[in-house]
């Protein structure tokens, strides 16, 4: 009787069903492998890391030049307080002016006006100016109301005759112009433009009450003006085609 209880006890229970085990997870499907997106990352990676090695190879490859600091009419040269040193990146295709070269550079004179705030390139200068045919540059020392307010280079002006006798009578009834003036008016010359006229900040003219300023004129209108600016009776009025 014992026997057959324990027999029936064990049958009972490998009877009952058997419960999943703890470990197992249901089956996950394969990830869909997209190559063309690796191929953009990794180009886009070698893109970046192009640019960043060709920005430390230019910026190894810079030079020390010079910067003109103020403007300089045509004919004259540069000094040590129109100019400073600037580095830039080397291009074999620009004619930069080397900062080991300025004192070189302070025997030539400037073929034009070279205006402040450039970088120095040898095309800017050379033995003399480079003047116009049948032009001359003329210059004047001006003071305070013989000139515009704000004159600037490149402006067109006429040059008037005055604190002096504009017209001489020849005795014989004709009347004609000193220096150049025509008629009964005091023009020296209708127009004329300005190629340098020196900047003033601030207080300049305190110490020096003239302006310099250059005019660009027609050969045969060089002596009169030149005449009428050494005797200080210029005047310089802006006129239309500014």
């Amino acid at each position: 009787m014992k026997i057959q209880e324990r027999t029936g006890a064990g049958a009972g229970r490998s009877a009952a069903p058997a419960g999943p085990s703890v470990g197992d997870r249901l089956p996950t499907p394969p990830r869909e492998r997209k190559p063309a997106l690796a191929a953009l990352a990794v180009l886009l990676i070698l893109v970046g890391a192009l640019g960043a090695t060709m920005l430390v190879l230019q910026a190894g490859d810079r030079i020390e030049v010079v910067k003109i600091t103020e403007e300089i009419p045509a004919g004259q040269a540069v000094t040590d307080s129109n100019t400073t040193s600037v580095m830039v990146a080397e291009d074999p295709g620009i004619n930069y002016v080397k900062w080991s070269q300025l004192d070189a550079l302070k025997k030539l004179k400037a073929v034009a006006t070279i205006p402040g705030g450039v970088v120095a390139v040898g095309e800017m200068f050379g033995e003399e100016a480079n003047v116009p045919e049948g032009k001359s540059l003329v210059g004047l020392s001006l003071k305070e109301g013989q000139y515009p307010a704000g004159l600037k280079s490149g402006a067109t002006v006429a040059a008037y005759r005055v604190g002096g006798t504009s017209r001489t009578d020849s005795g014989d009834g004709e009347t004609g112009g000193s220096g150049g003036s025509t008629g009964g008016d005091a023009v020296i010359v209708e127009k004329a433009v300005v190629d340098y006229v020196k900047e003033t900040k601030g207080d300049d003219l305190v110490s020096s009450t003239n302006l310099p300023v250059t005019l660009l004129v027609d050969d045969a209108q060089a002596a009169a003006l030149t005449q009428a600016a050494s005797n200080g009776e210029v005047a310089l009025v802006l006129v239309t085609g500014n």
